[in-house]
């Protein structure tokens, strides 16, 4: 990958939001799970990864527009200039206050020009290494993820990680624990702790951006007559409103009780979708039914036959 933004079909300015969604859309389109056996899906998937990896941190995505670090993370060398050097610790020699002009003459040029040319990866400290990032795979379940838990994760080293999950994350959402990740070279830092997080479908609930879905079954009644009834929601059960006359497919919406938000941004909604159960058979229903001529006689198959 030479280009992050490429990877992730970005422009330069995208905002973070828009760096998270390009990715979240292509590591559900490319993850190896949904595409096994697939090398270029693999590939595309690490590409979107490494390329969120960096972009996601502003100081590295910073650094990379600013041509400081490559596509992958590495220091690049840079052109030495003659401020570079004169704002140095050697600088003085290009000041006015400084002591013979000629001084320099003097000097030894191997050990101006090794420190000038050094290494992209050693930091100015010396040839000290940041240790690369480590990947991991967490999987939560949905309420874990919707709530927020603490997860214990196991690294292939023995060593165990606390994870937490923040209130409201998403399926493929990355954590970053930094210092977490693979050790540096020569006493450098280590590299950080990237961990993808697989959410777990729910039995009732499904997530569409912010917003949750439910579908809620209603009896005959309640959907005619109308009245509350109690709808689950993940963070608890509420009294919901069914409008008399209600059909299956009726649509209702709860402000507020989708997915957390995070940072300043409000918390999505809950749609709820009433689906009519009739139970069990009722043989006073039926009777009435045999007998039963409705004033305002409707097909609900008439649009379907219109096209047939």
């Amino acid at each position: 990958m030479d280009d992050p933004y490429k990877a992730l079909g970005l422009s330069r300015d995208a905002s973070p939001e828009a760096v998270r969604r390009a990715y979240l859309e292509r590591a559900r389109k490319h993850h190896p799970d949904l595409n096994p056996g697939d090398a270029k899906a693999e590939e595309l998937f690490k590409q979107a990864a490494a390329a969120n990896d960096l972009l996601s941190d502003p100081e590295k995505r910073g650094q990379f527009d600013r041509g400081e670090i490559d596509a992958a993370g590495h220091e690049r060398a840079q052109r030495p200039s003659y401020r570079d050097y004169a704002d140095g610790a050697d600088g003085h020699r290009y000041s006015h206050g400084g002591q013979d002009p000629n001084a320099w003459e003097n000097e030894d040029f191997s050990d101006i020009f090794a420190s000038m040319f050094s290494d992209g990866r050693t930091t100015q400290g010396g040839g000290k290494r940041r240790g690369r990032n480590a990947r991991y795979t967490l999987r939560s379940s949905f309420m874990d993820a919707f709530n927020g838990a603490t997860h214990r994760l196991t690294l292939p080293d023995g060593r165990v990680l606390d994870v937490k999950t923040p209130p409201g994350t998403e399926d493929g959402q990355i954590l970053r624990l930094r210092g977490q990740g693979d050790p540096g070279g020569e006493g450098g830092p280590p590299g950080d702790a990237m961990i993808e997080i697989q959410v777990a479908p729910h039995r009732f609930y499904r997530r569409d951006g912010q917003d949750i879905r439910l579908e809620l079954p209603v009896t005959l009644s309640e959907a005619v007559l109308g009245g509350f009834v109690e709808a689950p929601t993940p963070a608890g059960p509420v009294r919901l409103r069914v409008p008399a006359g209600s059909d299956t497919g009726t649509e209702l919406r709860l402000r507020g009780r989708g997915a957390p938000a995070h940072g300043k941004l409000p918390p999505g909604d809950l749609y709820v979708t009433l689906r009519l159960s009739l139970g069990v058979p009722d043989p006073a229903l039926e009777t009435f039914l045999k007998d039963w001529t409705p004033e305002m006689p409707i097909n609900p198959r008439a649009a379907m036959e219109a096209t047939a």
